[in-house]
């Protein structure tokens, strides 16, 4: 006979249980007031349920059953009672979910990956190039940054371009890591992504801004990830291997072309759209006007009909808005963190280093906090960034903080970029890792070298 195993998390959430009722009734009489900086063995006291946190996430306890386990522990260390914590619950979840144009961009983004958009503008340029293998690579790499900054979604883009890469190049280490550099800059600034929506809901910084004011780093890195491509590329001497899509191979260059102005349409909206506003004085390129624009360029360019290209549009919203909702209900454990004083305990400590290297410390916290963890950068972001806004920093350190988690994470083995990555080259992830190490690593250090230099 068999004896079931009993795995932790389980026996989390039977303490869990047990724990409610007792805790109801010490914690119901609990205050909310503005919790000053905690001090002494209550200041560590507080810091534990963070640490659980990151102990159960390093061992790939989902975030939520993580998240509520910390929650527990803030509620039974500061009091609080379930009416306060029901309270957080309801307000982080609706919080989240009303970040509307990351959503948006998110689901055009991904219309446009379905009607084909990316595999037309890959096979056009890789007729284009006759042979130059080092410059299809570097395009990649464009076309990775470009969709990810569109969508917001690094794993997403990575599907679908990877195979396309693989299928035409090999596994290339520079070309698959450059790949990882510039969807970790571009997914961590994207006016699309749930991290920005992360970073603008807890500095109470408009996306808008948050986005502007990084788009200079988010180009400057997206060219360090060309640039390794192409001399990757090149110092390997690469050839074509395999055939065209079956699908496009029998399409003239202006049919391709076609299914590419999407995409290209979208992209220009994104980046360009704020600064012809500003330019003309007036609201043109809003998320109305060039969501329905792109809906109707699919129709108009591609084989999917006018239903079809709505109805990508809205099953394209899928995967950024559970994410969302799953993020609110870790938030809400977080921010009974914060209410214990957590975040006062640490920025405090913190706020005791040189005010030089306070940004280059906590980039680097986000970094070493993104390799094991990394499969949740949107959560790690909820506990890394609270510390930065008490102690102040600029919305450009913001994102630097965001970058360093989200490089980080480049490096794990249960990131979903790299997941894709792995699948897509067809070689285990173990090497996508150790391919990146170098090239990773040298994003990191001019990283933190920016940080320090604007940070």
């Amino acid at each position: 006979m068999k004896t079931k195993k009993f795995r932790f998390p389980a026996l989390i959430f039977t303490a869990f249980l047990l724990l409610m009722l007792p805790l109801q009734v010490f914690a119901a009489d609990a205050v909310s007031a503005e919790v000053a900086t905690p001090t002494g063995w209550y200041a560590l006291l507080t810091i534990v349920p963070l640490i659980v946190i990151l102990v159960l996430l390093f061992l790939k306890v989902d975030m939520i059953a993580a998240g509520l386990v910390g929650g527990v522990m803030a509620m039974i260390i500061g009091g609080i009672s379930l009416q306060e914590a029901n309270q957080h619950f309801l307000d982080s979840i609706p919080g989240m979910l009303s970040i509307t144009v990351p959503i948006i961009n998110s689901a055009v983004a991904m219309a446009v990956f379905k009607s084909g958009g990316y595999t037309s503008a890959l096979t056009l340029v890789r007729r284009g190039i006759k042979g130059r293998v080092e410059y299809f690579a570097a395009f990649i790499v464009l076309l990775q940054a470009a969709a990810t900054y569109m969508s917001g979604i690094g794993g997403g883009s990575a599907m679908v371009i990877a195979p396309l890469a693989f299928a035409a190049l090999g596994a290339i280490p520079e070309v698959i890591a450059a790949m990882s550099i510039v969807s970790a800059v571009s997914f961590t600034t994207s006016p699309a992504s749930l991290e920005s929506g992360i970073v603008s809901k807890l500095s109470g910084i408009p996306v808008a801004d948050y986005v502007a004011e990084m788009r200079l780093f988010t180009l400057g890195f997206v060219i360090l990830g060309i640039a390794i491509a192409f001399w990757g590329a090149k110092r390997r001497k690469a050839l074509f291997v395999g055939e065209e899509s079956s699908e496009f191979a029998g399409m003239t260059n202006k049919q391709l072309f076609k299914m590419t102005i999407p995409a290209i349409f979208l992209l220009g909206s994104v980046i360009l759209g704020p600064m012809i506003n500003k330019m003309i004085g007036y609201s043109l390129f809003t998320p109305l006007v060039y969501t329905m624009l792109t809906v109707g360029l699919i129709f108009l360019c591609t084989k999917f009909t006018l239903n079809k290209s709505l109805e990508s549009m809205v099953d394209g919203s899928t995967y950024i808005l559970t994410r969302l909702f799953s993020v609110g209900i870790f938030l809400a454990f977080i921010n009974m963190i914060g209410q214990t004083g957590a975040f006062a305990a640490i920025s405090s400590v913190a706020g005791q280093a040189p005010s030089a290297i306070v940004v280059p410390v906590a980039v680097l916290a986000g970094i070493l906090v993104g390799i094991p963890a990394g499969a949740y950068v949107g959560s790690i972001l909820t506990l890394v960034l609270p510390i930065a806004v008490t102690l102040g920093f600029s919305p450009m350190a913001f994102g630097f903080v965001a970058m360093g988690v989200g490089l980080g994470s480049q490096l794990s083995f249960i990131n979903i970029t790299m997941q894709a990555l792995s699948s897509g080259f067809q070689i285990p992830i173990l090497q996508v890792v150790k391919g990146n190490g170098k090239w990773v690593g040298l994003a990191m250090g001019i990283l933190l070298i920016l940080s320090l230099i604007f940070g």
